[in-house]
């Protein structure tokens, strides 16, 4: 992978899932219970496209690709109601409080773009209340009125940087993000890329991000510009 240029930036935004929370995984155990009711299975090839979509598009997907002889809304009912008995307790990414802490003690403005729907967020976050307060807002994509598109739609990230009190330019921008609709979601909206991938992806699907990282734990700020950490 050809290494790109780096550019100095003065805001962050941040995904959720598969990111800063380990529910990725949850998700997928979820989806394929769902269609394993069904006797169909679930493929990784269908995984890797919801990744990173808003919760209606998701189930669109799924229902179509896997053939589930379900209604959108019914998919959703038993997705929502499956979610809310596995998401109240999920464990923080490796690398995720560090640099939100980071990022927080050095003024440095934080947003949050996830697909998620508000009250999602609230459930997955209930035991990180401290983390997630740093964020100097959130926007959730699956019930924000202003968000049209989902991801690999721009408008999230578009949406994010607009809501910074000094409203950045784009370029100025520094996202952060696991899947590959996240990271063309990113790049559409002129901003560079940090992408902490599933391990399972292939090259070729992470090539697009600005910088492919093992985790959090390996992000070097100075290198955008930002203040370095001092631990």
């Amino acid at each position: 992978m050809a290494k790109k240029v780096l550019r100095n930036v003065t805001h962050c935004i941040f995904d959720m899932d598969g990111l800063l929370l380990d529910t990725e995984r949850i998700y997928e155990e979820i989806t394929k219970q769902i269609a394993a009711s069904f006797g169909r299975p679930y493929p990784e090839a269908t995984r890797f496209r919801v990744m990173g979509t808003t919760e209606e598009r998701s189930a669109e997907i799924v229902i179509s690709e896997c053939n589930l002889p379900i209604s959108l809304n019914d998919f959703l009912k038993r997705y929502s109601d499956m979610c809310h008995k596995r998401l109240g307790n999920v464990p923080l990414l490796e690398g995720a409080a560090r640099l939100l802490r980071h990022l927080h003690a050095n003024k440095v403005p934080f947003a949050l773009a996830t697909s998620s729907g508000a009250d999602m967020v609230e459930l997955k976050s209930t035991h990180h209340k401290e983390l997630f307060n740093l964020f100097n807002h959130k926007v959730c994509g699956s019930t924000d009125a202003e968000v049209k598109n989902g991801k690999p739609a721009p408008d999230i990230f578009l949406v994010a940087a607009g809501r910074f009190g000094d409203t950045p330019d784009p370029s100025k921008c520094l996202v952060f993000e696991d899947s590959p609709n996240g990271v063309t979601a990113g790049e559409s909206a002129g901003m560079q890329v940090i992408m902490v991938p599933d391990p399972r992806l292939s090259e070729e699907r992470c090539s697009h991000a600005t910088q492919v990282l093992r985790s959090l734990e390996d992000f070097k700020p100075e290198q955008f510009g930002l203040p370095p950490f001092s631990d």
